[in-house]
């Protein structure tokens, strides 16, 4: 389906094969091009705050605050400070605090710290010390009172309605 010869074989194919594209989740506004995760690979120390628009794997060292949409520490990932983010995943060291939507903790995760939370998954074998509060989901703005009268809508019935319930 993706090879030379099918392209070919549609009439004047220029020889170019098809190849697949990534799909980017752009919010309007966009470039519409996918992001690629942001990489803090293992030989890297950063002190400093971090922030992203996406995703950031870290394997290295961060001393600082992150904060970003997704969050990974790898196994090999040390992290001081505090993480705000829609989704936390942790398989190294994390010292702080965390308030995401999602927490994940890996059999391999060692956390000194808080966590606020609408989830939190941890498997067995992992290290948490600190305490875990769960959020409420945002709810929606109040709405003012409307000035002037207020209008009840009421429920009419049709004559065979009546007379098919009585």
């Amino acid at each position: 389906m993706f090879s030379k010869s099918s392209s070919k074989s549609n009439g004047g194919g220029n020889g170019q094969s098809i190849q697949p594209q990534a799909v980017s989740s752009s919010k309007p506004g966009d470039s519409g091009k996918p992001v690629p995760p942001s990489i803090v690979s293992s030989d890297l120390r950063v002190v400093g705050d971090l922030s992203s628009k996406g995703e950031i794997h870290v394997d290295g060292n961060i001393e600082g605050d992150i904060r970003c949409q997704i969050l990974v520490i790898g196994q090999s990932g040390t992290v001081t400070g505090q993480i705000f983010a829609d989704s936390v995943r942790v398989h190294g060291n994390l010292t702080g605090q965390i308030r995401a939507r999602s927490v994940f903790l890996a059999a391999t995760a060692r956390v000194v710290g808080d966590i606020s939370h609408e989830s939190l998954a941890i498997e067995p074998g992992a290290f948490l010390e600190g305490h875990c509060g769960r959020i409420e989901k945002s709810e929606p703005k109040a709405v003012s009172p409307v000035e002037g009268p207020v209008v009840v809508p009421t429920l009419t019935f049709s004559s065979d309605l009546k007379a098919a319930s009585a």
